[in-house]
């Protein structure tokens, strides 16, 4: 079960004591671990009555050019690393901070596909 409390441990190493036991509003969900596929989106409900869109797959991204201060809808190629873990290159999956190779080059993936609903991104 995947938890949003306080760590267990504290900096030096040793436990911490416990004082109670897990809320139901700790309780984290699944990550969405986008793909490079066609694109496929969902609807979450979130705290506070709002929608979250999750992006569970897409293939183009918003790609920002910072010579010419434009933005074009590309199409991704492939991925090239990921910081998030390297075993997500051979998975084809985008986190924040992906490279991707699109039409016009190697881009940086800026927003968070399975929390924003999109990819964008920027070129280097």
């Amino acid at each position: 079960m995947l938890i949003q409390a306080r760590s267990r441990r504290k900096v030096s190493g040793a436990l911490y004591k416990k004082f109670r036991k897990k809320r139901a509003y700790e309780v984290a969900r699944t990550p969405s671990l986008t793909k490079l596929e066609k694109p496929r989106r969902k609807q979450l409900k979130v705290l506070g009555g709002h929608v979250k869109q999750r992006l569970l797959s897409g293939d183009v991204a918003n790609v920002f050019d910072s010579k010419t201060k434009t933005s074009r809808i590309m199409k991704i190629r492939t991925i090239l690393e990921s910081p998030a873990n390297r075993n997500y290159v051979r998975r084809n999956i985008m986190t924040k901070g992906t490279i991707i190779e699109t039409e016009a080059g190697k881009a940086r993936i800026t927003s968070r596909p399975g929390q924003d609903g999109t990819i964008n991104a920027v070129l280097l």
